[in-house]
């Protein structure tokens, strides 16, 4: 329940991502955009290079999950949609990623922070379907 999560988590969260975010592009140059830092990791192109610094932020945003679940400190995710929905989910989220050339951390964290207008309304386009989506899907459950 949403009262189970208290404010401090929210915000806590929300500055480790931005201070990831902040760190990898101060100090590479890079945009924490995580459907592209994944996607290049299957590119057969990519160097040894490129595909060591991806390992290690996506490891580290995964370790930081399991520690934070191992502390106590996390909030157990709750599964209640179908297999299929949720790969159905899954591939329009992909499709939606290749069609608006990057992804919620990407546009949202990143491209909001540095003023771009095309993240400005790839963030408006997706939060406005986000919330069509659970309007809709709460409608056909009642």
């Amino acid at each position: 329940m949403i009262d189970d999560f208290p404010l401090w988590r929210a915000v806590a969260g929300g500055l480790l991502i931005g201070l990831s975010a902040t760190l990898l592009y101060a100090l590479s140059g890079r945009i924490a955009g995580i459907s592209g830092i994944t996607g290049e990791l299957l590119n057969a192109s990519a160097s040894t290079t490129e595909r060591g610094w991806r390992w290690r932020f996506l490891l580290g945003m995964l370790g930081g999950g399991a520690l934070v679940s191992v502390l106590g400190a996390g909030v157990a995710p709750v599964f209640n949609v179908s297999l299929p929905l949720t790969l159905i989910g899954g591939l329009l989220v992909g499709y939606g990623i290749r069609l608006g050339d990057g992804c919620t951390s990407g546009h949202g964290i990143c491209g909001l922070s540095r003023l771009s207008r095309r993240s400005l309304v790839a963030v408006a386009v997706f939060m406005g379907v986000a919330m069509l989506t659970v309007f809709v899907t709460r409608e056909l459950r009642s």
